[in-house]
């Protein structure tokens, strides 16, 4: 069903809310993904808060005219998908995940801080720990050197005590 001029308007000025909002579109080639697949992969990019949507490329093209993410439009020929998050990993990792298990999705190109990615930089992108993942992982480092002092300290006071006791 084609659309008229007032649905591509629409479509298009929804795409460029999500866009404005982004730091990471990645496209990905979908022939022959089944429509459960489909379902899927729409349900894990919801839970990781990631706008995915099939659309036409001359409408993504008019969405990303004029942004950072403008040099993505030499890549947006044939059946694609996009990916469009806030997040600068999230869009990456969805599509890749999901392209481990499913042979019918190729992760084609991205777009992350005004570049222009290949397969190989989204999926590099994709492999990058979420900021959650780092922070956790900060705070243990910085958790490490204060738990060992409190320990030594406590084998000091146990070793004074014990011999105090004898």
């Amino acid at each position: 069903m084609s659309l008229n001029l007032d649905d591509k308007k629409a479509v298009v000025a929804e795409v460029s809310a999500q866009v404005a909002n982004a730091q990471t579109i990645v496209v990905a080639e979908y022939a022959g993904l089944a429509v459960g697949n489909l379902t899927v992969l729409r349900a894990k990019a919801r839970e990781s808060g990631v706008y995915l949507r099939v659309l036409k490329n001359t409408l993504a093209r008019r969405a990303v005219a004029g942004t950072p993410f403008a040099g993505l439009s030499d890549e947006m020929t044939g059946p694609l998908i996009y990916s469009i998050s806030a997040d600068p990993v999230a869009a990456a990792r969805v599509l890749a995940d999901f392209a481990k298990t499913n042979d019918k999705l190729v992760l084609k190109a991205g777009s992350y801080a005004g570049q222009v990615l290949d397969k190989a930089g989204v999926q590099a992108l994709a492999s990058i720990p979420s900021r959650e993942e780092l922070l956790a992982k900060l705070l243990g480092v910085m958790q490490a050197p204060v738990s060992g002092f409190a320990r030594v300290l406590a084998a000091i006071a146990k070793q004074r005590e014990e011999e105090a006791t004898a």
